[in-house]
């Protein structure tokens, strides 16, 4: 166990935390969970302006899927696009959940973000999200027009459990000649399911994300142990041939988190498999640092998200 190393406003939301005595998210119902995680964020919402639609699809691969399209307000000049994973720990999460940040991203980006509302863990098993998000990569690439973005200009960015699967999408997508990604953004992703790393045992009681929620949320997503070693499930656990080729990629980790250290291994091997790759850790913060509204006027998210909208304005415009 390492004592976490938090800045102040970390601290004080620390805190907040423990006067509430909340129970283990892994003690809840997957319902009860996903009521107190979109609680949290409406106390501390603040509304961003942009346009906004929520639309349904059909992809033949994963069939019919709730997507929101984000556009900055206003602006309808034809775009480039973002398909956005969302993190929850398969379980958890939505375009409600994810509102304040996913409209930054497309304001500060200057892009039009597209949210995947994929279907959640215990509901869904694997790999019925993966299905869904890949065949929403395909469908926003062939009717590109219908979204006024730019067909060559599509990223894919991703936080946590989302990030896991737009590293898996990337993989999927060069290993089956489809889509071509610009670029991948991955923060604090989930890229190994061994869960034996380093930083798991100096932060498997948080401060914020815990072994104990990894393993319900793993237990949750995945059918049996054989599928942790599926590259598309633990993507770090892809051959060096899988990874050459991909997008450039933008990885970004935190301090105090279990999912540290399998994040900055994936960005060396993505390095070493001869992929253009940034990998910066935010130091004093932890997991889910860069969606929580409560932290989003900290140091640590704005500047996560300077580097972030930097970095995709650079691959994009």
């Amino acid at each position: 166990m390492t004592e976490p190393c938090l800045n102040s406003a970390e601290k004080k939301f620390v805190e907040m935390l423990k006067k509430e005595d909340n129970p283990p998210l892994y003690d809840l119902s997957p319902e009860d969970a996903r009521i107190f995680l979109k609680n949290l964020q409406r106390k501390h919402y603040k509304e961003i302006e942009a346009d906004t639609r929520d639309i349904n699809i059909f992809t033949p691969i994963g069939g019919n899927v709730d997507i929101r399209v984000i556009r900055p307000k206003n602006n309808h000049e034809k775009l480039p696009a973002i398909l956005y994973v969302h993190g929850g720990g398969w379980i958890l999460g939505d375009k409600e959940v994810y509102d304040m940040p996913s409209k930054k991203l497309a304001d500060e980006t200057n892009s039009v973000v597209i949210f995947v509302d994929y279907t959640k863990s215990p509901e869904a098993k694997y790999p019925t999200a993966l299905n869904q998000i890949y065949g929403v990569l395909m469908y926003i690439t062939e009717n590109h027009d219908e979204f006024n973005i730019f067909q060559d200009k599509i990223a894919i960015a991703g936080d946590s459990a989302g990030g896991n699967m737009a590293a898996a999408t990337a993989i999927r997508a060069k290993k089956e000649n489809g889509p071509k990604i610009a670029s991948q953004v991955l923060i604090y992703p989930v890229t190994d399911a061994d869960m034996n790393s380093k930083s798991y045992d100096d932060f498997k009681n948080g401060p914020w994300l815990t072994k104990k929620a990894m393993e319900w949320f793993f237990n949750a997503y995945i059918s049996n142990q054989k599928q942790q070693n599926d590259i598309y499930v633990s993507p770090l656990k892809a051959d060096i041939e899988d990874l050459k080729g991909l997008p450039p990629a933008l990885i970004i980790t935190d301090e105090n988190d279990i999912l540290r250290d399998e994040g900055e291994a994936y960005a060396r091997k993505l390095d070493a498999a001869g992929v253009d790759t940034m990998s910066v850790r935010i130091n004093g913060t932890f997991h889910d640092f860069f969606m929580l509204n409560a932290l989003a006027d900290t140091a640590s998210a704005k500047g996560a998200m300077l580097l972030v909208s930097s970095f995709l304005q650079k691959a994009l415009h």
